[in-house]
């Protein structure tokens, strides 16, 4: 397998050749590079000092037992963890922990489905790991298999937390017993006040993307942000200019979309912990801009798994999930 280009910074770049990764460090700022015929160039730096450290998770599926299982098809394979060997969830989220760990982040958003029944068993699996680690650093909402069995968790949302450089603000944007998501009145609401009253910087987090305004179809059950309230947060977050980016997961892939309203504004997704390519995000808050700096967990073990779960959806997974270099590695500058 050629060295795949995982993550690029603005003074390093992390390669992978099946499980074994290569970290080059000490780069400069918006430069190319090249490694083992691979080019790259690396991420400009925002003017100023770095005054923050965010980290995201999501879809980290505490007690999940098969993964590759998606409803209503059958293309297998359906993996599973080793007999007698730890659940695959608690390898990829202790890994994920210790990473992060090491970044000493300011914050730490988990942004939503946190479990895969909704079981209170399986929320306090994750308080153990991540406020274990994190304590009053690490905020966390629901996601949609965190709602579907009748226990209410996670449901604090709106937050907002002030950093140095940059506010956090969090949304619920669960639908309790469904797939779609939404958000509400009185979330837009709150979401606009902060926007108006905001002195530095929003960064926008949820479970759900939002569906993409002018889409030729407008399905009632789309699996993110329904219709109505999408085009009710896009307006908002184009009247705005405070906020600079909304950040989701739920889909299980890096991608990110950009709207005409809201011109180079991202709407970003990112990748799942618990499966390939096994993702957590940075973001680097800098006086002039934010990187978004995505990270694929390096433990062996870990890797062990990620790989393993390249061949989902009949192998087709990866085209999926992975994403472009520019899905996972972009600056994110002030409007």
């Amino acid at each position: 397998m050629a060295w795949e280009l995982t993550t690029v910074a603005d003074d390093e770049a992390v390669f992978f050749d099946g499980p074994r990764p290569h970290r080059l460090e000490g780069l400069l700022p918006d430069h190319d590079y090249e490694f083992e015929g691979v080019a790259f160039r690396t991420l400009a730096r925002p003017q100023g000092e770095l005054v923050a450290t965010i980290a995201t998770v999501n879809d980290v599926h505490f007690g999940e037992s098969e993964c590759g299982v998606v409803e209503g098809l059958d293309v297998g394979p359906i993996l599973r963890s080793a007999p007698g060997s730890d659940p695959y969830p608690d390898v990829m989220n202790r890994a994920a922990v210790m990473e992060i760990t090491a970044t000493r982040p300011d914050l730490v958003v988990a942004k939503g489905d946190l479990t895969t029944r909704g079981t209170l068993d399986e929320y306090e699996s994750f308080l153990a790991c991540y406020a274990g680690a994190f304590g009053d650093r690490l905020v966390h909402v629901r996601g949609n298999h965190d709602a579907q069995s009748g226990f209410e968790f996670a449901t604090e949302a709106p937050i907002e937390r002030v950093l140095p450089g940059a506010v956090v603000a969090i949304l619920d944007t669960v639908v309790p017993g469904r797939a779609a998501g939404q958000v509400t009145a009185r979330q837009l609401e709150w979401l606009d006040d902060l926007g108006r009253r905001a002195d530095r910087p929003v960064l926008v987090f949820g479970h759900h993307h939002p569906w993409a305004p002018g889409s030729r179809a407008r399905p009632a059950d789309y699996f993110g942000i329904n219709p109505d309230d999408s085009e009710r947060l896009v307006e908002l977050v184009a009247r705005r200019p405070a906020l600079i980016g909304y950040f989701a997961g739920h889909t299980h892939r890096n991608r990110v979309r950009r709207f005409q309203q809201t011109g180079t504004l991202p709407w970003v997704e990112v990748a799942c912990v618990k499966d390939f390519p096994g993702s957590w995000a940075e973001y680097r808050v800098f006086e002039g801009g934010v990187l978004q700096v995505h990270r694929r967990i390096a433990s062996p073990e870990a890797l062990a798994w990620s790989e393993a779960c390249r061949a989902m959806i009949g192998g087709l997974y990866p085209e999926y999930a992975f994403g472009e270099l520019e899905d996972r590695c972009f600056p994110i500058w002030p409007r």
